[in-house]
């Protein structure tokens, strides 16, 4: 039983690999990429309910997280086209991201992502973002995400910076 949740985040991982070699938003990429993204919320509701939360299981989770993002940015970025200041504005954020994991490397010697509720939201939001890719102009959904991915990078970072002792599952800046 305690498996079941690492399970799930490694078919997430193994499904977003797949998405490579699936026309972008086809009907089969949106049926493996919600596959992706329930799996996304069912691993932790597992994990949770059976008692079965583990470290391993949230590095998978965060592992899994990035890989479906970096895949989606590799297969999606010649379908939209970002613009030059998106691009930048992206790479910005990674940037930060990676100051964050490079902080907790240093403080708590471990690979850590945090699961706040600015790190949910983002992560919601880029989910949805191929599926409003038909209906709403690119641009306007790019500087949505780019925005609530900034707050919320920032405030991983800042946890990091001001925090004494790892808080993975710490829900916000305001919160203990």
């Amino acid at each position: 039983m305690k498996a079941i949740p690492n399970f799930i985040s490694l078919s997430r991982i193994i499904f977003s690999l797949i998405l490579i070699f699936i026309k972008p938003l086809s009907i089969a990429f949106y049926a493996i990429y919600i596959i992706c993204g329930f799996s996304d919320v069912l691993d932790g509701v597992i994990a949770r309910k059976t008692g079965t939360t583990s470290r391993l299981g949230e590095k998978l989770d965060s592992l899994a997280d990035m890989i479906m993002i970096g895949i989606l940015l590799l297969v999606l970025y010649p379908i939209v086209n970002f613009a030059t200041e998106i691009v930048i504005w992206i790479v910005s954020i990674a940037i930060i991201r990676l100051a964050s994991m490079v902080v907790a490397m240093k403080k708590y010697k471990t690979f850590a992502m945090l699961h706040t509720y600015g790190n949910k939201i983002t992560g919601i939001v880029l989910f949805i973002f191929p599926l409003w890719l038909p209906y709403i102009h690119t641009t306007v959904l790019m500087y949505i995400i780019c925005i609530v991915a900034s707050i919320s990078a920032i405030e991983e970072l800042v946890i990091q910076l001001t925090s004494k002792k790892l808080q993975a599952n710490r829900q916000s800046i305001f919160s203990k």
